[in-house]
């Protein structure tokens, strides 16, 4: 990605931007008290902090469309065990960071946390899966075939919930991904936090997520195909306003819902992702407006290693105990940001001190040119 921050500084911050706000959404000072854009929808909707998890897929996407024309020239075997290598390795971090920090507190003292309660999916895994999948379609079926892949897979993701569905489809208890999770997952190693085992992140809303990190690409490929120009930018714009008008209307039979991913929230997040990348462009690439990129292009240049490393953080905030009964995280909170701006502004202030504390980090690497590469 170093020729593509030299000829498209606002890709890196793009990609900078989704990752400060991946890291300000989950970590306010306390669950409790959150301004409603920074929270998801219950359901059915999308806030804007449902826009960041496919705001990332699409940035994975931009990124593959740069780095998909040096994996051509090593060669399919070369492509094959570059794709097979990232995605496992991406896959295996976030099992890590899913059971990580390994042990836990259980009646006053630190067990083993068990591999059999081990949550499988989430983020990363997600992440990891999308990328692999969506590589070797660019890479086997080119630009039109994964385009026409891509649209396959939305329209056929929308009958299985119809034909397999129970009740409403697209309820949480009716949704046909729920049954196929538990099968293959199991209830012990699902996400639990709608109150029951189901993951928003599980196996058959992985699919329609593989086309945000297709969009991404072809996003990619055609601004580096017509260059910094003004039609470039239009075209941008005018596809994005498409794809959102296109969502608005689906959602009317298929609702946009992150936490089942429907394919009309792929085309609403796509949509948007489409028109904050050309806003971005015409500051940064056309106005050459960049003395504020500064603070999200440490996010952009250093984008896993960040995001892995505030997770890593967080829990072990979870883990430490400053006093008994009492983890770092809630402390913190109490003593030092709830009392300065009381209990949602506290809240946030924790969530942004986290921010710049991630973004000195980010800005201390780039200085001394560290660049950690999954």
């Amino acid at each position: 990605m170093v020729t593509a921050s030299q000829r498209f500084l606002s890709l890196d911050v793009f990609r900078g931007l989704t990752v400060a706000a991946m890291i300000l959404v989950n970590n306010p000072g306390s669950w409790e008290y959150v301004y409603a854009p920074l929270e998801h929808a219950k359901w059915h909707g999308c806030t804007p902090t449902d826009l960041v998890f496919p705001f990332f897929l699409f940035a994975v996407g931009n990124a593959m469309s740069f780095a998909m024309k040096k994996y051509a020239e090593a060669g399919n075997a070369a492509v094959i065990r570059k794709i097979l290598t990232r995605t496992l390795l991406i896959f295996c971090i976030g099992l890590l960071l899913n059971w990580f920090p390994f042990v836990k507190w259980a009646d006053g003292q630190l067990v083993m946390k068990p591999l059999s309660s081990l949550r499988i999916l989430g983020v990363f895994p997600r992440i990891a899966l999308c990328y692999g999948a969506a590589a070797f379609i660019v890479h086997y079926l080119k630009d039109k075939g994964a385009f026409v892949m891509a649209c396959i897979i939305l329209l056929t993701y929308w009958f299985v919930l119809i034909a397999f569905g129970t009740g409403d489809p697209y309820s949480l208890e009716g949704y046909a991904g729920l049954p196929l999770d538990k099968l293959i997952l199991g209830e012990n190693h699902m996400y639990k936090g709608e109150g029951v085992p189901f993951d928003p992140e599980g196996i058959l809303s992985t699919f329609p997520a593989i086309c945000n990190v297709i969009f991404g690409y072809l996003a990619g490929k055609f601004i580096q195909e017509k260059g910094k120009t003004y039609e470039m930018l239009a075209r941008l714009m005018i596809m994005g306003c498409i794809l959102i008008f296109a969502a608005l209307c689906w959602d009317m039979v298929f609702p946009i819902n992150k936490k089942i991913w429907t394919s009309s929230y792929v085309l609403y997040t796509v949509g948007i992702a489409l028109l904050l990348l050309s806003i971005l462009m015409y500051i940064v690439e056309f106005r050459g407006l960049t003395r504020w990129t500064t603070f999200f292009t440490v996010f952009g240049k250093n984008p896993l290693f960040i995001y892995v490393l505030s997770g890593v953080v967080v829990k072990l905030y979870l883990l430490i105990r400053p006093v008994p009964g009492q983890n770092m995280y809630s402390w913190l909170y109490q003593n030092v940001f709830q009392p300065i701006g009381g209990n949602m502004v506290g809240s946030f202030l924790f969530a942004l001190f986290h921010v710049c504390a991630f973004a000195a980090i980010g800005y201390w690497m780039d200085k001394k040119k560290i660049y950690v590469r999954v």
